[in-house]
């Protein structure tokens, strides 16, 4: 472990009393904290396995241009079109009815435009609760779990 050498401002000499002794603490809690990356999201947000699995989910989409939202059911396996998006759902999982209420479902999102090679664009777990935890960046649509459907 390498160590690094941290200096102390100025302003941090003297008594640590008051605005500065919350600061010192936060720099030195700071410098504990191992480096963590943040370059997938649904890497880092992996699904229980207690969650019980189902066999459809309930998507909302958003055209950004038009500014019109569409809700559709989609089912396991299966690929729905959403303007030159083509989305299919690979798994839908929720919570046990005796636990906090959570819904998550593994998407792959491809872009498919006229005359171009089609591009995959998303990837992963969307979690209901938490749209922005795993989020599909795109400049046009937006997609987003409601829930999951069936028994």
């Amino acid at each position: 472990m390498t160590t690094i050498p941290v200096t102390t401002p100025k302003s941090l000499i003297g008594p640590i009393v008051g605005k500065r002794a919350r600061g010192a603490a936060l720099a030195a809690a700071l410098l504990c904290l191992p480096a963590v990356s943040l370059t997938s999201p649904a890497a880092a947000a992996p699904v229980p396995e207690d969650m019980v699995s189902r066999p459809a989910a309930k998507l909302q989409g958003l055209d950004k241009i038009t500014a019109r939202t569409s809700t559709f059911t989609i089912a396991v396996g299966e690929t729905r079109a959403l303007g030159s998006l083509r989305i299919t759902l690979r798994a839908c999982k929720e919570n046990p009815p005796i636990e906090t209420p959570e819904t998550a479902a593994f998407l792959e999102v491809i872009e498919n435009k006229p005359g171009e090679q089609a591009e995959p664009v998303f990837s992963g777990w969307m979690f209901a609760s938490s749209p922005a935890l795993s989020a599909m960046e795109h400049p046009i649509y937006d997609v987003w779990v409601l829930s999951c459907e069936g028994d």
